[in-house]
């Protein structure tokens, strides 16, 4: 966040986000509940390849607490919603990781499609722009490694071939204790998991929903554009293009994509002629809105599963 803001006059940025035209941020944030119920019951879709039958709206609670648990730490939704829907509806733990395991990678896939999309669509402009801003770093942060000391290579590789052998040598003492077997039943769930999703009878609704999210997605970013007068021009591939970089942003190892997102979009908004400074107003107002709507949504969630278990708790006593 520093460094998205840094020299930024924040007096400034608040003052165009009060002319800012709401209507649109709002029917934005409808189309983002869209695309959170549809992400719950493809989820649903994916837990039935089980043997499961979890409810939908537990489904759909689970994915909201998940969401908001993101911005404490990155990555906890991924933890948090499939113990809060092992809790509410009885399923393993191990079988539900492998379930998000699948869905992570499908919408990964889709977005290297969609950036590899835009990439070609207008290479002199796009193209030019995700090389340097996202290939180029990652290439370098890869050449580094090849090229670091040949000492710490050999002691890199030194340790794993010690871990090798500590693991053979303490693997039959070690393989019928608790905490092996708790681990090998965790592994053997996840795989399971991931095995079964494969042979899913509601294929074709996974894939309608699947496509339905990414498209909400897009609308999400493209209906933004009409809140400022700046960004009411650009056209439905230059949503896509700032869709796919605030993705990646969202993907980055931080709390709820903070500042990376910032960055990223206000960076390509400057290949239109935009301001930086406006295209951190406009990213801003964009992940403000989708955090606040993950933020009420999770907290409601959690209120609701709270009531629910205090009530759940008097029938049983």
């Amino acid at each position: 966040m520093y460094f998205a803001f840094k020299g930024i006059n924040l007096k400034d940025l608040i003052s165009e986000l009060k002319v800012a035209k709401y209507s649109w941020v709002l029917l934005a944030l409808f189309i983002a509940l869209l695309a959170h119920l549809s992400r719950a019951y493809r989820w649903k879709i994916l837990i039935e390849t089980l043997g499961y039958r979890p409810s939908f709206l537990y489904c759909f609670y689970a994915l909201m607490i998940g969401y908001m648990a993101n911005y404490a730490f990155p990555r906890l939704g991924e933890i948090t919603r499939c113990g809060s829907l092992k809790k509410t509806n009885k399923i393993p733990f191990d079988a539900l990781i492998g379930t998000v395991i699948i869905e992570r990678a499908i919408d990964l896939l889709i977005l290297i499609i969609l950036l590899f999309s835009i990439f070609f669509a207008k290479i002199e402009l796009f193209g030019d722009f995700i090389n340097e801003n996202i290939f180029s770093p990652v290439f370098k942060k890869i050449s580094y490694l090849f090229n670091v000391s040949i000492l710490v290579w050999i002691f890199f590789l030194s340790g794993i071939i010690l871990f090798i052998v500590i693991y053979f040598i303490l693997k039959k003492k070690a393989s019928n204790t608790k905490a092996i077997q708790s681990i090998k039943k965790i592994v053997k769930g996840i795989i399971s998991g991931i095995k079964t999703v494969f042979q899913m009878e509601k294929r074709g609704a996974f894939i309608i929903h699947t496509l339905f999210i990414w498209a909400m997605y897009f609308f999400m970013t493209y209906l933004l554009f009409f809140s400022f007068q700046f960004t009411s021009g650009l056209t439905i591939l230059d949503g896509l293009f700032i869709m796919v970089i605030g993705s990646l942003g969202f993907t980055a190892p931080v709390q709820g994509g903070i500042g990376v997102y910032h960055i990223l979009v206000s960076l390509g908004l400057t290949l239109f002629g935009i301001s930086r400074e406006d295209g951190l107003v406009f990213a801003t107002l964009s992940h403000g809105a989708q955090s606040l709507l993950v933020i009420m949504l999770g907290a409601l969630a959690v209120f609701i599963l709270f009531i629910s278990n205090i009530k759940s708790s008097k029938i049983n006593a």
